[in-house]
């Protein structure tokens, strides 16, 4: 993907024609159009493409290479104005429908509704009827009992599919578009103060927008933080495009509403207080992002290379204050089902989908044991080598190694690696996203599955290794040695 993206700027010369300034334009707006439409029929509900979100995926991202290689003709003071126009366009076609492949927004808005209501949401399950007055129709409605004792649904909940369960303490059938709704919430206390603030400003019974609308606004805020910082870099502008028009944003960040963009926006931020020399700032920040989404951690050994302990005592002074009011209420209940989702993900068992390239060399315990040693050795080489020059690259490297190395199949975890790589042009951990894109929406049909998700991942770190041998390559032949 380098080849494409590739950091040379060319702007029309300031002689050119009209006509010809005009044409700049043209296509990038057609490219801009057709990635709105195909995102706009990807999200539309009961459309026969939207069946095949993983084609739809990989066609808009070879579309966006395209578009990001049309803007290298129009004048660098345009290019910021035309990539924000495109994120507007592409965000409404994204909030057209309902939430695509994912229905975690269900869970925020309910965190968010119980939150209004005076109650933490680590102290009731969803199918609890402790808080059945604040139940809006569009997340619950009621099951039908069937012969065999099952609940069966009467369809899909607001465009999502619904999860059957049995309400408490009443053992009523009740349906809901919650996933796991018979477990507390999953999600640390940064990401419940996003979830109350966004339902605070709204009627419960106004759906999944809200959450749309503000991870449209939270992606394009990020690309008025990229864009100064490609110009301070000396970099092309139009590569912000990369963040803003792609379809890992514009489906998940925005369609699917994921609160990780706004952990990336945060781990975004605190890089760039590091940059200028405000540490403390910086750890207060990257303490907001890790309270928010807790994989931001992964990027800490990049962090550490200027006073470290200013850093780090703001960071924990930070993430604690979050936590502080939520423990209070709730104590050890605060850490709600995330012990439990370690489990079930098979995050501490041998065998499962993680670790996947480990599990191509060795099997039983062997795969989390070499993959924790990998990742020890990348995160030591990553904080011995940081230096203010290189810190976008190794966050990109840290963060980018972690999501390959332990394969987790939610591409929205990439929210937070795709601006890093869009600063520091290591554009070959892509893969990685489209990795994790494939781990996720391939059916899980054994062993067809397994055999198609370590491909993937295979394709991947080859991909990110060949990149790294020719960079290095080139230092030697830039500097002169055979």
């Amino acid at each position: 993907m380098s080849t494409y993206l590739h950091d040379r700027d060319v702007s029309p010369h300031p002689a050119e024609p009209a006509k010809g300034r005009l044409s700049a334009y043209a296509v990038p707006g057609l490219l801009l159009v057709v990635l709105a439409a195909l995102m706009w029929w990807l999200v539309l509900p009961g459309n026969s493409f939207a069946s095949a979100p993983l084609a739809g995926s990989c066609l808009s991202w070879l579309i966006l290479i395209a578009a990001v290689r049309s803007l290298r003709r129009l004048p660098r003071r345009r290019i910021g104005a035309v990539i924000m126009a495109g994120t507007v366009l592409l965000g409404l076609a994204a909030v057209s429908g309902p939430p695509r492949t994912s229905n975690d927004a269900a869970r925020y808005a309910w965190d968010g509704i119980v939150q209004e209501a005076g109650t933490s949401p680590y102290a009731y399950v969803p199918v609890d009827e402790t808080l059945e007055a604040y139940r809006p129709a569009w997340l619950f409605r009621p099951g039908l009992a069937a012969p065999d004792g099952n609940t069966v649904c009467p369809g899909d909940l607001f465009g999502t599919e619904s999860v059957a369960a049995t309400g408490y303490p009443s053992g009523a059938p009740l349906c809901t578009a919650i996933n796991r709704p018979q477990v507390p919430t999953i999600y640390p206390p940064g990401a419940e103060i996003y979830f109350f603030t966004v339902r605070a400003a709204v009627p419960d019974s106004l759906g999944y927008l809200p959450f749309q609308l503000a991870g449209l606004l939270i992606g394009a805020a990020v690309t008025l933080m990229l864009l100064p910082m490609l110009a301070k870099a000396g970099r092309p502008l139009h590569l912000a495009a990369a963040w803003a028009w792609s379809p890992l944003v514009q489906l998940e960040a925005v369609n699917n509403a994921h609160v990780d963009v706004l952990a990336g926006a945060l781990l975004l931020a605190a890089g760039l207080l590091l940059a200028k020399d405000r540490p403390a700032c910086s750890g207060a920040v990257f303490g907001a992002a890790v309270a928010t989404k807790l994989i931001p951690m992964i990027a800490a050994p990049a962090l550490l290379f200027r006073r470290p302990a200013a850093f780090i005592a703001s960071a924990a002074a930070s993430f604690a204050c979050l936590y502080v009011p939520y423990v209070l209420a709730a104590g050890a209940g605060v850490l709600g089902f995330l012990p439990g989702y370690l489990k079930e993900e098979g995050y501490g068992q041998a065998g499962g989908a993680r670790f996947g390239l480990a599990q191509l060399v060795s099997a039983g315990v062997w795969p989390m044991v070499l993959s924790g040693a990998a990742l020890a050795a990348t995160a030591v080489l990553v904080w011995r080598t940081t230096d203010p020059s290189n810190m976008w690259h190794r966050q990109a490297t840290m963060m980018g190694l972690t999501l390959l190395i332990v394969s987790p199949s939610y591409p929205w975890y990439a929210l937070m690696l795709l601006p890093l790589i869009v600063l520091s042009g290591r554009w070959e951990y892509v893969a990685v996203i489209l990795a994790l894109d494939v781990l996720y929406m391939v059916p899980a049909v054994p062993p067809y599955s397994e055999t198609i998700s370590r491909t993937v991942l295979l394709a991947a770190a080859l991909a990110v290794g060949a990149a790294a041998w020719r960079r290095r390559c080139r230092r030697y032949r830039d500097g002169g040695v055979s």
